[in-house]
């Protein structure tokens, strides 16, 4: 994980990245695998700066704000390969969080004394696909919306102080911030993170409203039972009542199948495990074992297909701890 947060009166797109100088002074924590990086910038004149990114910037999308104040920006890394054509003008109020494809950063148009706290973070990180992408980035968090107002003032505390405390702390808060961007990321997009905080209809995590009462029930079923290995389509069928033919037919309209929703559920279930017990006695194979999978090498291929990288991979970079 790192973290870095610097002040400069520069461009924000001109602010330093974490190098391999001491990390008391730039304040990197941990492994830079992880490439989470926080950075903050305050300006006289904003007009024309750019967003930090790792690609082309997109001349057609611009940020536009008029009031003096902090603004926290939220750029994707390893979002969409290509720039969504259409154009965006996005008018931002201070407090708001608006998410960007860093591959192709938007241009700022701010007003004079208005404040930048920017999040560099690998989109795979939040749980986000990258064909949401595009929809997240073009859907701010208003500072006044409930989420808004409970997870911008958090935000921007937690990037103040990873720049003033010791490594392992700032490390912590960095996971922090993961955790609450992976929450309105799912709220954004309508997807369960593996963080636990999204709740939607009828308690299922990542369920937004609007679906049939049937569908949600089944979605709960689902999740009470995914450490069950057995757990399977007709098992699931049974237990409500229909057929298995109707069953898939729920899914099909969520663009999904029944065993690509279990999988995904015990993935993301794993992948939050690991990451909170990467320092325990756990192993990767039992971790696999409680959420259902019956196979360690399974497991690890279906977990490095979704996140591209191995559990152990995850682990390690997500604290560290032992096989």
């Amino acid at each position: 994980m790192s973290t870095t947060s610097s002040a400069t009166s520069n461009a924000i797109s001109d602010v330093p990245s974490a190098t391999g100088n001491d990390p008391s002074a730039n304040g990197r924590f941990g492994p830079p695998s992880l490439c989470v990086e926080i950075l903050t910038g305050e300006q006289s004149e904003w007009t024309g700066a750019r967003l930090p990114g790792e690609g082309r910037p997109h001349p057609a999308h611009r940020l536009l704000a008029q009031d003096r104040g902090e603004y926290l920006l939220v750029g994707l890394r390893g979002g969409a390969t290509a720039p969504d054509p259409r154009p965006l003008a996005l008018h931002l109020a201070p407090g708001d969080i608006c998410f960007y494809d860093a591959r192709h950063a938007p241009a700022l148009d701010f007003a004079a004394g208005c404040r930048a706290t920017v999040f560099l973070v690998p989109s795979e990180l939040l749980g986000l696909a990258r064909h949401d992408t595009a929809r997240v980035a073009r859907t701010p968090v208003a500072r006044d919306s409930p989420l808004g107002a409970l997870l911008s003032p958090l935000l921007s505390d937690l990037a103040r102080t990873a720049a003033e405390v010791g490594p392992p702390v700032g490390e912590m808060l960095a996971w922090n911030a993961v955790n609450l961007l992976a929450t309105l990321v799912a709220e954004q997009s309508g997807t369960a993170t593996g963080t636990g905080a999204d709740v939607g209809a009828g308690g299922v995590p990542g369920t937004p409203g609007g679906r049939s009462p049937l569908l949600v029930r089944v979605m709960e079923y689902v999740e009470l039972h995914l450490t069950d290995p057995d757990l399977s389509p007709e098992v699931i069928a049974r237990a409500h009542h229909i057929s298995v033919r109707y069953l898939h037919k729920l899914f099909k309209e969520e663009d999904t199948t029944v065993g690509r929703w279990i999988l995904r559920r015990r993935l993301e279930e794993c992948r939050r495990d690991l990451m909170r017990n990467g320092r325990g006695s756990r192993t990767i194979a039992a971790v696999a074992g409680r959420w259902g999978f019956l196979s360690a090498a399974h497991f690890s291929r279906v977990f490095r297909s979704a996140y591209g990288m191995s559990p152990r991979e995850w682990r390690d970079m997500a604290g560290g701890g032992r096989m």
